[in-house]
């Protein structure tokens, strides 16, 4: 009996400081283990070995990440630098708009770009959310004030009422989830219609419920809109890359959130953001 409490003591301490990040093969001495001990010593040092390959590609990539990131942003600003100074000068019709076009399609590469990397720090984990108990409000108003623009040039009126409440996520990537939802509602919105946006305050969740006037989703493509680089067949000729709403999804869902969506075609979606408080 006393062997039996020994060995399983033993194992505990071995799975203890294999979950800690402490276990070292040198600390144990397998001429001294048991049969079942020897076989766990394996394990273990098999798991680690896998865990230190892990984590170092997982260090390449954010370093791959990186240089992407970096290698990208200056010529794509140049491009766009020198694209503003050929409209300052004085251009015949067709001239003028075959460089608004080369702004536009720069513009939407930059988009393209910056989600694509963004997307990829959420996935491999080389961004970490840390969220907070912030006020709602705070950061429904920040993505209002970022979306408003666009609205503006389609007279599109986003209403929002303040509500004092508060929950658990982080400030930053939280805006960035939900801008992406405005900007869709304002794309795919049509000219002086409005946006709704509304907070409920619930035991475990807040809720921010954001409602347009859209074209709505199918009832068979609703189940993927969620999925990346997904985009629905009567949106394939707006701009887009099918990112934003698989980006939303990541980061709420890395916080102990949920988003669900209810639309259907032709009249308008609701799409709704649970945030743990």
């Amino acid at each position: 009996m006393f062997s039996d409490k020994k060995l399983l003591e033993r194992l505990d301490k071995m799975l203890e400081d294999g979950i800690n990040g402490s276990f070292e093969e040198s600390d144990y001495d397998e001429t001294q283990l048991s049969k079942l001990e020897s076989k766990w010593l394996r394990y273990l040092t098999s798991s680690k070995l896998s865990y230190q390959k892990t984590e170092q590609e997982r260090k390449r990539l954010k370093e791959l990440v990186s240089d992407i990131s970096h290698q990208t942003k200056t010529p794509i600003s140049n491009i766009l630098l020198y694209t503003q100074l050929l409209q300052e000068q004085s251009l015949d019709g067709q001239t003028r708009q075959l460089v608004n076009e080369i702004q536009h399609q720069s513009e939407k590469l930059e988009f393209l770009i910056q989600s694509l990397v963004k997307t990829s720090r959420l996935e491999t984990g080389t961004f970490q959310l840390s969220p907070t108990e912030n006020n709602i409000d705070h950061v429904i108003q920040s993505a209002i004030e970022q979306i408003t623009p666009k609205a503006d040039n389609k007279q599109i009126q986003i209403t929002y009422t303040p509500e004092s409440c508060t929950a658990k996520f982080d400030n930053k990537w939280t805006q960035e989830a939900l801008f992406n939802i405005f900007d869709n509602a304002v794309k795919y919105s049509p000219e002086n219609t409005k946006i709704a946006v509304t907070v409920s305050a619930f035991e475990m969740f807040a809720c921010i419920a954001i409602s347009d006037k859209g074209i709505g989703i199918s009832e068979e493509e609703l189940p993927r809109i969620f999925g990346r680089f997904y985009r629905g067949q009567n949106v394939r000729e707006q701009n887009g890359v099918g990112i934003g709403l698989y980006l939303c999804r990541q980061i709420i869902e890395g916080q102990g959130g949920y988003i669900t969506a209810e639309s259907t075609e032709g009249n308008g979606s609701v799409f709704k953001i649970f945030l743990p408080r």
